[in-house]
């Protein structure tokens, strides 16, 4: 019979060998409860597997978020459902599932200044990556910035194909956007490149008709709204600014 010491030894090797960390720590502390319990061998080996695949889970999430360079500060948690229609509170119960990827749509959401658009996504974006999907979250006008640097470094194709990888990329404030032509075919170029690969999340302050203040000409206009829209959800924030609404109540 194999001493005690020496199990363990072999155990413990075994479990670096297969890179089971979190076995390795607790599969004596759930051994112990095994016996106190009379739990069979079956109970024990889930404990330990379950243990081990929590903390895993829990650590690509953790990965998955800083990757996505989401503000974590704008979560679900904080964001106030009750100020919404009950028709986007709907579409939000739906999106936060995340089975628009698979098809995949995209998500346009739109409103005035301060009314949510941007925490809403940002919450939304957290959800994905919680369930498992990977996100990216860009200032659009900054994001751009980097698409452009990539292109006249002739990198942009390493740009995109790091973007690909996500499931979803999320612009934010396309509205806000007054680009040059150079800034514009690189956008246009980004959302081409995803249609029907991938999911974009767009917020907006600018409706439709006036997104030629974006794209420069009619034609590009056309055929950026086109892609976006031929699978889409889009959300309407028909509702006052938050930030005005605070305001107000710090005055009374």
């Amino acid at each position: 019979m194999i001493p005690m010491s020496e199990l363990r030894g072999q155990l413990v090797g075994y479990l670096k060998e297969l890179h089971l960390p979190t076995v390795r720590e607790c599969f004596e502390e759930v051994a112990l409860k095994a016996q106190q319990e009379s739990l069979g061998y079956e109970h024990y080996l889930l404990e330990v597997a379950a243990r081990e695949c929590e903390v895993r889970r829990h650590k690509r999430i953790q990965k998955l978020l800083r990757e996505s360079q989401l503000p974590l500060e704008k979560s679900l948690e904080e964001f106030d459902l009750n100020r919404l229609p009950r028709k986007v509170v709907n579409q939000v119960q739906t999106l936060r599932t995340g089975s628009f990827l698979a098809r995949p749509e995209n998500v346009l959401v739109f409103g005035n200044p301060g009314s949510g658009k941007t925490h809403l996504v940002c919450a939304l974006g957290q959800e994905l990556v919680r369930n498992g999907h990977r996100v990216y979250f860009g200032h659009c006008n900054l994001l751009v910035q980097e698409l452009l640097r990539a292109k006249q470094e002739l990198k942009l194709t390493r740009w995109l194909k790091k973007l690909s990888k996500c499931e979803a990329v999320i612009l934010d404030d396309i509205g806000y956007v007054q680009q040059s032509r150079e800034e514009m075919e690189v956008l246009f170029t980004l959302l081409a490149e995803r249609y029907e690969r991938g999911s974009v999340i767009i917020t907006s302050n600018l409706p439709f008709s006036k997104w030629e203040a974006i794209f420069k000409d009619p034609m590009t206009t056309a055929a950026a709204i086109d892609r976006l829209v031929h699978h889409c959800v889009i959300i309407e924030l028909n509702i006052p600014s938050y930030r005005m609404e605070q305001a107000k109540r710090s005055q009374e």
